[in-house]
């Protein structure tokens, strides 16, 4: 994959708050239409002229035209154009917009583990991903729904002893009443850095 269609630039609103990523092209259209700035991160460099890479001395939002008189540093990412090297933002800023979008989880295997943290909701042992599955509380033959509220994380052994029954019924008791995960923001579901800039924006 090119560098322009690569994920590699990070989104903030304008109070600096990460709220996601897009791609180069991505970035630099924002930039162009004036709806975001690019971040100038600025490193102290030494006498021999190496930047020190351990903590920006400053970071500035610049326009689209500030930014096509950036020179290209030696650390920095960058594509050439008709006329010159072009430096590529690793973070751009959102001009006008200081909310934080949520992620709201699908009702899926691996949500329904991360939420129960890998724990049998009948007998609170650890079970790993190959050891267990998902439960339904009520029964799919009995009417139960692929919900939040209706399904668990299960050791697979108590499952097939459940079989078709209720908890009560098979002489299985919940842990705590399934419920559905709470909203997060966005910028908790980038676990991936896909440049160093971007762990000094964001804040788990």
């Amino acid at each position: 994959m090119n560098t322009i269609d690569k994920a590699i630039v990070l989104t903030l609103n304008r109070t600096w708050r990460a709220i996601g990523q897009r791609t180069v092209r991505q970035a630099f259209c924002d930039l162009m239409s004036g709806t975001a700035l690019a971040m100038d991160i600025r490193y102290a460099v030494d006498e021999d002229g190496a930047a020190d890479l351990s903590g920006p001395a400053d970071c500035v939002p610049v326009s689209w035209e500030q930014w096509l008189e950036l020179p290209v540093r030696e650390f920095d990412l960058s594509i050439q154009t008709p006329k010159k090297a072009l430096r590529v933002p690793t973070v751009i800023v959102v001009a006008n917009y200081s909310g934080m979008p949520l992620w709201r989880p699908g009702v899926t295997r691996r949500s329904i583990y991360e939420r129960d943290g890998g724990i049998c909701q009948y007998t609170g042992r650890r079970v790993g991903w190959s050891e267990g599955n998902l439960d339904h509380v009520v029964p799919r033959s009995r009417g139960g729904l692929d919900s939040f509220e209706n399904l668990v994380w299960s050791d697979k052994g108590v499952n097939t002893r459940k079989a078709d029954r209720l908890p009560e019924e098979a002489g299985l008791r919940l842990l705590r009443k399934p419920r559905a995960p709470l909203p997060q923001p966005v910028f908790r579901r980038i676990k991936d850095l896909k440049h160093d800039d971007w762990r000094w924006f964001l804040k788990y």
